[in-house]
């Protein structure tokens, strides 16, 4: 598959397919970011109401802001950590535009969230978790009102609820003990009105995590589902009560196959395990397009997006990416994909892809 457009390097050109189809991506247009190269970042996320890509920029200090419907960079917002010494104190995280996409809501590197109020262009609320580490990966009840942050990197990990109403009440705490591997990517169900979140690890057993399962009206933890040789660490809502788990199983190191799953919170267990893929980090949907996405940064046989048939339960593409693309989203209204890739070693520069099936 030849790439046209912007100048991508030879180890980037190839799509690895397990199996041919017409759902199957290609890239057609890269994005080039102003200011300082783009090195680290974390979380990409589309607001689907207003058509804007938020990127989690560390190399700026920043929240970035793409308009989706014409892969064009708008702005950004600063005042943020930035890339700290180590990958625990770094920031920004997560990132989510909630109250009708006028503000977005982004976990920061000094357990800190971050209120961006996007007409004004700037910080306009700083809220602590009271952790000493990152504030994280991040997700929002719009019926509820209230905002979900895990500091994942503090001793015992642990997440903080918050009202996105006016003052910002800090409405809980739940921390995980039993996590002994940090806590990962969360998503809101509006179909039971749950937050699910991804717990790595139990007690220290490799091969058992979890999906937390939190009131948001509550603030308090409902229970933990096991998840087997998963390594959860991308989560995504679909259609229905579907949710897809992005297993970071299947890395070099951990020895376990790699797969994905699928969860269906109505009947409360796994009705679909996906071999071929592992590794992952951050997951999308497009249930548009009919696929899941996970950025398998981490992936054995090299780090790719795997892109997933929704209906047919199967890897469909291993678009081949680069070490440190971890992050991935997607506007559903023209099925555009965003994988950002360092300047280091992605072949563009540092840039955002952008993908789009065939």
């Amino acid at each position: 598959m030849k790439i046209t457009g912007w100048t991508i390097l030879a180890t980037m050109t190839l799509a690895m397919v397990t199996s041919a189809g017409a759902g199957e991506l290609k890239q057609v247009g890269a994005i080039k970011m102003p200011g300082a190269t783009l090195e680290s970042f974390d979380i990409g996320w589309v607001d689907q109401q207003s058509g804007h890509y938020f990127l989690a920029d560390r190399s700026n200090k920043s929240v970035d802001v793409i308009d989706a419907k014409t892969d064009k960079y708008l702005t950004r917002v600063t005042g943020f950590v930035g890339d700290g010494p180590k990958g625990n104190v770094s920031g920004p995280n997560g990132v989510v535009a909630v109250n009708n996409a006028t503000e977005v809501w982004a976990g920061d590197g000094d357990s800190t969230v971050k209120v961006v109020d996007l007409k004004a262009g700037k910080v306009v609320d700083t809220i602590s978790t009271g952790g000493t580490k990152r504030a994280d990966e991040v997700a929002w009840d719009p019926r509820e009102g209230v905002f979900i942050v895990a500091n994942d990197a503090d001793e015992p990990p642990f997440v903080t609820l918050i009202s996105t109403k006016p003052g910002h009440k800090v409405l809980g705490k739940i921390t995980f003990p039993q996590a002994t591997d940090g806590i990962e990517q969360s998503a809101y169900n509006p179909a039971d009105g749950m937050f699910y979140v991804d717990i790595p690890q139990i007690d220290k057993q490799k091969t058992k995590g979890g999906l937390a399962v939190i009131d948001p009206k509550t603030a308090k933890l409902v229970k933990i589902i096991p998840l087997e040789s998963c390594i959860p660490h991308g989560l995504v809502k679909g259609a229905g009560s579907q949710l897809f788990v992005g297993c970071n199983a299947g890395t070099a190191k951990d020895g376990l196959p790699p797969q994905m799953v699928v969860f269906d919170a109505a009947k409360g267990a796994v009705v679909a395990t996906i071999p071929g893929a592992g590794g992952s980090d951050e997951a999308a949907a497009n249930p548009k397009a009919g696929h899941w996405y996970a950025a398998t940064s981490n992936d054995k046989s090299g780090p790719a997006l795997a892109v997933i048939d929704m209906k047919a339960n199967s890897v469909i593409q291993k678009y081949k990416t680069a070490v440190g693309a971890h992050s991935v989203a997607v506007y559903e209204a023209n099925s555009h994909v965003y994988v950002p890739t360092r300047a280091s070693n992605g072949g563009c520069g540092g840039c955002i892809l952008v993908l789009a099936p065939k």
